[in-house]
């Protein structure tokens, strides 16, 4: 899998100099020694308050270097992808940021990391530095593990402490409330992939329709592999397991972090889920969802629960320096204002015919069964939805049967006009909204129903700019609706489609529709999804 990076020895180093160009902050530097020793910095953090140092290996951004600033780190030290900093790097930070006030050690619980910042401890203490260590270890994963690992829960520590720290807190107190909030923190992850190491390419082992639960951040199998069942099931499951592990109180905090690649509307509707679950009742702050702790491209996410008091809300909803703090927010009850008088329904009355209901019926279930066929033509020549976006309106349509005024054709076409245009999105929706619409005025005006479809097409031709050859769905509909106006057969219709839909194949520049910015060589070959669903759905019916 191709990369955005130059050569993978320097991808480290490269991507901390580019954030920290990108960064704005003034305050922030890196120490020389750089790039062997990565260590990111404040440098006006005054020596009589305690610095907050952490860090591990790099493939995790923003953390940990993302969180170095007022109100949170004084420093981060860098390792390479998925491995842990050297000794000497983490001596230099300890020795370049720690005042007469001390330092604390937020250490996330991996063998690498403890040995070296444990060993840089204790060199920085014989130099004379007041130094703590707290190793975080909120990984929920393992029952009964004696070295649990240490995931997105070090947020909390990094935030709380950091909070004190800079509020003057003794290196005694800041210590002593970094151990309390690391010990109280769960967390637990779930992903649908593993990540892609640069260099090293990606481990495909997750089965479609199964995820990986409890696995780690460095790309470690999960404990678990389970059936996938969606967002709401993935929500629940992480929701019963921590909410059972984490201790009894009033409220909690949730930290809502994407493990990397997961998408933003995913990561909303997870957030939904858990807010909504049986326990979401008892979450009162949520920070997130945002890429926090990563793990370079994997397609999941972790939750994290902390126990609140009054001092940690204070702490956590606290301002912070650092952008990437997505800071804590107060979950909101959902508000939904009425629509205005003039949007409502004008929906004529129901009325019965059976063989209309029939004819919707049927063709309905013909375009729901085409979404899969038709994004995948879509994806080749446009943005991969025509096959949804045309199976939307048609459920929609579906599922109004029953109100539908199918006994007077103009008020029906009129009502299909309103139900697309609300359902379907997208520009296919509107144009064929405008047709059903126009077709509906002029079978109210006389005439026959084919020709008031050609009314229809007309007028949407003439507002969506697009006409026959311009490889859109007008290429199918238009002979198909002439031939019925001049009362030939469905199945000629049908036939007359098809021939304008395969003709889309041989058209290599689009007059109109999203095909317009696809190159002439990605169009040969391929016919319009659109004229295509013309085509399936009039031979279907015939």
């Amino acid at each position: 899998m191709s990369l955005f990076v130059n050569v993978k020895e320097q991808i480290v180093t490269e991507s901390i100099d580019g954030l920290r160009r990108a960064s704005g902050a003034a305050s922030i530097a890196t120490l020389e020694g750089y790039p062997h020793i990565k260590v990111v910095c404040r440098t006006d953090l005054p020596s009589s308050k305690v610095a907050v140092i952490s860090g591990g290996g790099s493939g995790h951004e923003p953390s940990h270097a993302g969180f170095v600033g007022k109100g949170m780190l004084t420093a981060a030290v860098c390792g390479e992808v998925f491995a842990s900093p050297s000794f000497d790097a983490v001596l230099a930070a300890i020795l370049t940021v720690t005042g007469k006030a001390g330092c604390l050690l937020v250490v996330p619980n991996y063998t690498g990391d403890r040995l070296n910042f444990g060993l840089a401890a204790e060199r920085a203490r014989a130099l004379g530095k007041k130094v703590e260590m707290v190793i975080v270890s909120d990984d929920i994963a393992i029952p009964d593990i004696a070295q649990p690992r240490g995931v997105a829960g070090v947020l909390f520590v990094h935030k709380i402490a950091g909070y004190l720290a800079e509020k003057g807190a003794s290196l005694a107190a800041v210590a002593a409330a970094a151990r309390s909030v690391a010990a109280k923190s769960v967390t637990l992850g779930i992903s649908l992939s593993s990540c892609t190491l640069p260099g090293a390419g990606r481990e495909d082992r997750v089965p479609p329709g199964q995820a990986e639960l409890g696995l780690g951040i460095h790309g470690e199998p999960g404990v678990e592999l389970i059936d996938f069942g969606g967002a709401k099931a993935a929500a629940d499951i992480l929701c019963k397991r921590l909410f059972e592990r984490v201790g009894k109180a009033s409220g909690y905090a949730l930290l809502l972090n994407n493990l990397g690649s997961t998408t933003l509307l995913e990561m909303g509707v997870l957030a939904n889920e858990f807010l909504s679950a049986a326990n979401g009742k008892n979450i009162k702050l949520i920070i997130g969802p945002s890429l926090l702790v990563t793990s370079l491209d994997m397609h999941g996410f972790s939750a994290s629960l902390l126990p609140l008091s009054r001092e940690y809300i204070t702490a956590l909803t606290a301002p912070v320096a650092p952008t990437a703090w997505p800071s804590a927010r107060i979950p909101t009850k959902l508000k939904r204002l009425k629509l205005p008088k003039e949007l409502k329904s004008t929906a004529s009355k129901p009325s019965r015919n059976d063989a209309v209901a029939a004819f919707i019926s049927k063709s309905c279930d013909l375009l729901m069964a085409l979404e899969a066929e038709l994004n995948t033509l879509d994806a080749k020549v446009g943005d991969g939805d025509t096959g949804s976006t045309i199976a939307t309106g048609a459920r929609s349509l579906k599922s109004h049967l029953a109100k539908l005024p199918l006994a007077d054709n103009a008020s029906l076409l009129a009502s299909i006009s309103d139900l697309l245009g609300k359902s379907m999105g997208g520009s296919s929706g509107v144009l064929l909204a405008i047709m059903f619409a126009a077709a509906g005025q002029a079978l109210k005006a006389g005439g026959s129903l084919p020709a008031a479809l050609q009314a229809g097409l007309k007028r949407m031709k003439e507002i969506g700019g697009a006409k026959t050859g311009d490889r859109t769905m007008i290429d199918a509909l238009e002979p198909a609706l002439a031939a019925l106006a001049s009362g030939k057969s469905l199945a000629n219709a049908a036939s007359l489609a098809r021939q304008g839909a395969d003709a889309t194949a041989y058209m290599t520049r689009a007059g109109a529709g999203r095909s317009t910015y696809v190159s002439s060589a990605n169009l040969k070959g391929v016919p319009d999804p659109g004229a295509v669903a013309v085509a399936k759905l009039l031979e279907g019916l015939s």
